[in-house]
């Protein structure tokens, strides 16, 4: 995605209590662009790409983690010059344009060194097979007469002939190294690896790789509104859909996640938790609590930290929080379960993606609107929505951030960036699957 360009400074961390409309509006105006932010957030966690955050591990166990240094090919790839195809391996140079019947030499097969070709035979060869010295094409089975091999080696007399169509120079051979060259960059640091990648690994012969450790985060859900799934709902509590919401999401992103309950609206009983809770952890997520109201706990427990508390130029997601806690890096997502998730995407993965190389990270994909909708001019909007096979969009559920069904029953993140006030149905978009 392409992030808005920034067109202001970040906010001061706002006073508590309520503010004249006016005040606010020229908040609104002045907050901090989403680049901003994410440049912030990536200050913040540099210090993870230290050289003791990093771990050697075999193959079979750096999945989704992110590759420290570039990996030099040992070997090239192909090793040899080898067939693509089951067929005959000859010297172009033999068979004319009008085709030829050539000799037979022994077959093969694919693991054999076999012996140089001569002028004027044909070897039979098997897909992968290593090409024999002197040949450079490789014709088909299929268009060879007789069109099938031999039964066996011992078959192929000195007497035995194939007729064969013309293949110019390299038809059907992969030429060695036409993959990757020896000494060349197999994989740059900060790839994410997949199995795609963990099995160029391998088959480069090499076991192991060196990789980033994984990020662990202490996780806490704020309010005393808010009652654990499972327990006795009283009036006017809620149920904690944050925690379960962007637990599941860090741990699908490849993150070690501590969860440490939910934390009351006290702030001296916060900083205890969080002072105690923290230890070991990479990173501090609090969920709720970063707004400007005269509750606002996490605000309260950071009163004596270096951490901001601004208004970033998005929806939703407007409210964060940034800064240290006790010298580890914190980030106050909001309270609002669609805010904070969006807050995940937009700031946390992607940063930890450029800067870790894992988890991996969500590749934009172009789709069109199937409504049409509007968004706050100053702000870049992410919407809910289901991508169709047909390459179209539906919204689903309106901005608001509290609509956790609507999130249900979306597969995508549409983005409206910052300076669009309304699109028709029709227009293009980009999106992120989720």
């Amino acid at each position: 995605m392409a992030s808005p360009q920034p067109h202001g400074t970040p906010a001061a961390p706002a006073a508590h209590g309520t503010e004249h409309p006016r005040q606010h509006a020229n908040a609104e105006h002045a907050a901090r662009s989403v680049a901003e932010h994410a440049a912030a957030v990536t200050a913040l966690l540099e210090p993870l790409q230290a050289v003791h955050r990093t771990e050697t591990l075999p193959l079979a166990r750096a999945l989704g983690r992110g590759l420290v240094a570039d990996v030099r090919a040992p070997i090239s790839l192909p090793p040899f010059a080898n067939s693509q195809m089951d067929g005959y391996a000859i010297r172009s140079i033999d068979v004319p344009d009008g085709g030829a019947e050539l000799g037979m030499m022994p077959p093969v097969p694919a693991g054999a060194s076999p012996t140089a070709l001569q002028p004027g035979m044909a070897a039979p060869i098997m897909t992968g097979a290593m090409l024999p010295s002197g040949a450079d094409a490789v014709v088909p089975i299929e268009r060879a007469v007789p069109d099938r091999f031999l039964p066996a080696a011992a078959q192929a007399t000195e007497h035995a002939t194939v007729w064969l169509p013309p293949a110019s120079a390299g038809t059907f051979v992969r030429a060695a190294g036409s993959d990757v060259k020896a000494g060349g960059t197999a994989l740059a640091a900060g790839t994410f690896l997949g199995p795609a990648q963990l099995g160029l690994l391998a088959a480069l012969g090499l076991p192991e790789v060196t990789v980033y450790q994984t990020v662990t985060v202490l996780l806490v859900t704020t309010g005393d509104e808010v009652v654990e799934p499972g327990r006795e709902l009283p009036p006017g509590k809620i149920f904690d859909s944050n925690g379960t919401l962007l637990e599941a999401a860090m741990e699908q992103a490849g993150l070690q996640v501590r969860r440490a309950g939910i934390a009351t609206d006290n702030p001296d009983r916060l900083r205890t938790l969080l002072r105690e809770e923290g230890a070991g952890a990479d990173l501090i997520v609090t969920t709720g609590g970063v707004s400007k109201g005269a509750y606002e706990v996490v605000r309260q427990a950071m009163a004596d930290q270096p951490v901001e508390f601004l208004h970033v130029a998005m929806q939703p997601g407007g409210p964060q929080g940034i800064g240290t806690f006790e010298g580890r890096p914190f980030l106050g997502f909001p309270g609002n379960p669609v805010s904070c998730l969006v807050s995940f995407e937009m700031f946390l993965r992607p940063v930890l993606a450029g800067l870790l190389g894992a988890p991996a990270p969500r590749l934009p994909v172009r789709a069109r609107l199937s409504q049409p909708l509007t968004s706050p001019g100053h702000k870049h909007q992410v919407r809910r929505g289901s991508l169709r096979a047909d390459g179209t969009v539906e919204l689903q559920g309106g901005e608001s951030s509290h609509l956790m069904h609507a999130l249900a029953g979306s597969n995508v993140l549409v983005h409206v960036p910052e300076g669009v006030a309304a699109l028709a149905a029709g227009a293009e978009v980009e999106v992120w699957m989720l």
